[in-house]
Order: C-alpha cells, then structure tokens, then sequence
C-alpha cells in the first residue's frame, strides 16, 4: 500500500541513517512496533529525500522517517529473542531509581520514553510501578506507567513471539519478584 494513500503521517526529523529494508520490523520511539512497508521518494522544494514509509501494528497508522534521519529519532530493529530475556532479567533483579521531587521524576521519565530505548523504558515501567505501591501515582505518571507497560509488552510479544497475555504474565512475575525483593530490603 503506497505511503501517500494514508491521511495521517508523523514525519520524524534530525541526523542520522540506520538502513533497513521493506518487511523490517521496527521500533519507533513512543509509538511502538511497526513494519517498514515502503521506502518513497518525496521532494520538498528543490530537495528530494528517502524516506522509510512504516505501519505501526498497534494504531495502523503510518509514520514517514527521513532515511537519513533515523538512528537520531531512535528507530531501531526489534529486540531479539535473547535481548527480551535480558529486558525481564531487568526488570525482575536491575535496581530502581526514585526521586522525591515529583518534577524532577516526570522530566526523567519523560526522557527515557523518549529515546526508544527498551531498558530505558522498562526502568520506568519498574519505577512507577514501584512507586504506584508506595503511593497512588497522579494522572500523567499513570498514563506514562500504562504507555510503558504497552511499548514494553508488544516489543516483547513480538521478538519473542508469544501472545501478549503471556508476556504481561511475564513482566508481572518480573515486577513481583522485584517489588518482594525491595520489600525484603526495607526489613
């Protein structure tokens, strides 16, 4: 399906070229797991550029990405199977880091969404989820929690290949193991 048919488009700008191929799956930061499913030409004024032309899985929206722009926009190939054991491992053992100051936490977390990166994104799902037992979180820090959750559980499922539900179970026996090891600490 040509890129151009689709009303919606996020064109994501910087510096940068990571090169993939029509059929890579695909993170792009924030947004989750899409496919690359066209690589078009498009000219603005005088300059003709690549782009990568995306589906995201879970939106079927499509993301147009400057080919030379893609590493500093964070679009990445996803996880592999053995990187999503790291990522869990992580989850279920890595420390977690907490600010007292509620801006300070939101601003950092913010970043790390930002990023793409999947152990970034996992360290807020754990810290949020962490604090969210300590204390009820406020609006945006649980939509940034439930966003979190999302990116994570569809990377995983779909590097790992596993249905969804099998990988919440996963991330919620990690988080478990987590929160019962830093309640042993407290004690």
């Amino acid at each position: 399906m040509p890129c151009s048919s689709q009303p919606h488009f996020i064109v994501a700008e910087h510096g940068g070229c990571v090169n993939f191929k029509v059929g890579d799956k695909v993170v792009y930061p924030n947004h989750g797991v899409g496919v690359i499913e066209q690589v078009a030409k498009r000219s603005i004024g005088e300059l003709e550029s690549s782009f990568y032309c995306l589906r995201i899985l879970s939106t079927d929206s499509t993301v147009m990405v400057p080919v030379d722009n893609t590493q500093a926009v964070g679009l990445r190939k996803v996880l592999t199977r053995r990187e999503t054991n790291r990522v869990l491992k992580g989850l279920k053992d890595g420390e977690v880091t907490t600010y007292d100051d509620w801006k300070g936490r939101f601003q950092a977390n913010s970043e790390k969404m930002r990023t793409g990166d999947i152990k970034a994104v996992a360290e807020v799902l754990k810290s949020l989820t962490m604090l969210n037992e300590i204390k009820p979180l406020s609006y945006r820090e649980r939509k940034m929690l439930d966003r979190a959750r999302f990116l994570l559980v569809s990377e995983l499922a779909e590097a790992s290949g596993k249905k969804s539900e099998t990988v919440e179970e996963q991330i919620d026996t990690a988080l478990s193991d987590s929160l019962k090891g830093l309640k042993g600490k407290e004690h």
